[in-house]
């Protein structure tokens, strides 16, 4: 169960009065004074209950900030052996795979094909590469979701990505968690860490109590990069040029404007209790605190599943079953219309000329 939803969710009124449906307000309207005391009882009782739920929540958040200090020496061996600081043992290498009898086959068709190449390669030094080469830059581009905001100029940049962390809040803080972008020393930026904080809310809101539905992310907050001169990739210089009215003089004149970059994630919208926000905004933030969530409940937990695409062929399962189900409903609705226009002759609806009938 996930613990935490994004505030394109939780901007959505799920049980407040005014967005009820009018037959639902009607409905309540026409009940006998004495039935609609006693479901005001009732609605008291479900705020005592959110209440509670509230407090479920807040047990849950304080139960995964537990589990993440137990999983951290194991997210830290992950982070060693990709950075090929620590060799794995042969046992700790040993895993079964479902695809086994099959690797093998395919390995002994390869090899015999391969023999030449082989001997050839002895004759080279082996090639032997540092930890898991590009392991979190493969993760960006084999999830749409973070392959959507990778720009090729930040490639490089996230090569040098050691590791993604998740912290949470601690105890008496208000409910968050943190992001961190763990980077080895680079030529783009002098922050060795990158972080991006999202709030949470857990309590239900005094106005529309029965929309509680759980933590949702409410605001976020980027970092300040640092990067090195002329490396800043969210930003882009373009050259303008400009003619002088009177003197018909033309200059040009150069200025720096937004760059799409997946280094953007670092400087989100910010949410304004005060003001509306534009139809886009609230749209680009509602995403921000998908992809935040996403990192926290998927990427940072299962990131070898994400590398070999295991996690992604699941997904995939999935969606391919919900899609053929749709795709059979709709084929017999399909036939079916066939089966009617293929019943139907005019031939034999038209009446027979009186001189073509049998006597």
């Amino acid at each position: 169960m996930d613990a935490v939803k994004g505030k394109d969710q939780g901007m959505q009124n799920t049980g407040g009065q005014l967005d009820r449906p009018a037959h639902f307000q009607l409905m309540e309207s026409m009940l006998p004074k004495v039935v609609k005391r006693r479901v005001n009882a009732l609605k008291r009782l479900q705020v005592q209950c959110t209440n509670i739920e509230a407090k479920f929540y807040e047990e849950v958040h304080e139960l995964e900030r537990k589990y993440a200090a137990i999983y951290e020496p194991l997210l830290e061996k992950r982070r060693d052996i990709v950075t090929g600081t620590v060799e794995p043992t042969d046992q700790e290498c040993e895993w079964h795979s479902d695809r086994e009898e099959e690797e093998e086959l395919a390995a002994e068709v390869k090899k015999k094909a391969t023999i030449e190449e082989a001997k050839k390669e002895e004759a080279m030094p082996e090639e032997d590469p540092k930890g898991i080469p590009d392991f979190w830059i493969t993760i960006f581009k084999n999830v749409d979701m973070l392959n959507d905001m990778l720009q090729e100029h930040d490639e490089p940049i996230l090569k040098h990505l050691k590791d993604i962390q998740v912290k949470f809040s601690e105890p008496g803080q208000p409910m968050s968690f943190t992001l961190e972008f763990h980077f080895e020393p680079n030529g783009y930026f002098n922050n060795a860490v990158l972080t991006k904080v999202y709030k949470m809310r857990s309590e239900p809101e005094a106005s529309e109590p029965f929309s509680f539905d759980g933590p949702e992310i409410i605001d976020c907050e980027g970092c300040q990069i640092d990067w090195h001169k002329g490396k800043d990739v969210t930003v882009k210089t373009i050259k303008k040029k400009q003619k002088h009215k009177g003197r018909g003089t033309v200059r040009t004149v150069t200025k720096q404007v937004p760059n799409d970059s997946f280094f953007n994630f670092f400087n989100p919208v910010k949410a304004s209790p005060d003001e509306d926000m534009d139809e886009e905004s609230e749209f680009t933030l509602a995403t921000d605190f998908e992809i935040g969530h996403f990192f926290r409940e998927r990427i940072v937990p299962r990131a070898v599943l994400y590398f070999t695409g295991d996690a992604l062929l699941e997904d995939e399962s999935f969606d391919e079953e919900e899609l053929e189900e749709g795709d059979e409903e709709e084929q017999d609705e399909d036939c079916e219309d066939d089966e009617d226009e293929g019943d139907f002759d005019p031939k034999k609806e038209q009446p027979q000329p009186a001189e073509c009938k049998q006597q």
